[in-house]
């Protein structure tokens, strides 16, 4: 019998949201059905793919709460990514400030002990402000394994649109290692 993992790949607006495609098919081949969630803005930067992610992950791409009542058109998640993850997201997310759907369920996921993986993707300036060093002591003390500094993540100076380099493949390994650990 075969079983189909899902994992949640939530991402918010940073430059490394334009390579999503590719990290669906990455994790489409290690045997994960994806479904995605955007924050608004990467929705908008998304807009004239999101058809396409959408047939691509066979499930409708997601960036608002659904309406009370409404079924979840998602299967339960067995694992939920959240990367890029920005400043604003995380500090939100630490904080419990669920105004933004994908904000929201990564929130649930921690009470519900289902695994989390964060890489966040902030610049070294907003890196260095006092609340994203607590944010992320916050999420990584509640269970989330948060790919940020040595390992994961290393941020750049302030000024470039975009890192020279999204670490995908290790948010992804995280993800296989941390569901191979939970089984």
């Amino acid at each position: 019998m075969t079983t189909t993992k899902t994992l949640y790949l939530l991402c918010s607006a940073a430059p490394p949201v334009f390579d999503v495609a590719r990290v669906i098919e990455d994790a489409q081949s290690r045997g994960w059905d994806v479904c995605l969630g955007l924050t608004p803005t990467a929705a908008h930067w998304l807009s004239g793919s999101l058809d396409g992610l959408a047939a691509l992950t066979g499930h409708p791409v997601r960036w608002q709460y659904k309406l009370p009542g409404e079924p979840d058109v998602w299967p339960t998640a067995d694992a939920l990514l959240f990367a890029p993850a920005t400043f604003n997201s995380v500090n939100a997310w630490a904080l419990g400030l669920t105004d933004r759907f994908v904000v929201g369920v990564v929130a649930e996921a921690i009470g519900k002990g289902t695994p989390v993986v964060a890489m966040p993707c902030a610049n070294a300036a907003l890196a260095a402000h006092p609340q994203f060093d607590q944010s992320l002591a916050v999420l990584r003390a509640a269970g989330v394994s948060v790919l940020f500094g040595e390992g994961g993540f290393v941020p750049g100076p302030a000024g470039p649109d975009a890192p020279a380099h999204f670490p995908w493949a290790a948010a992804l390994d995280e993800v296989d290692r941390t569901t191979a650990s939970a089984a």
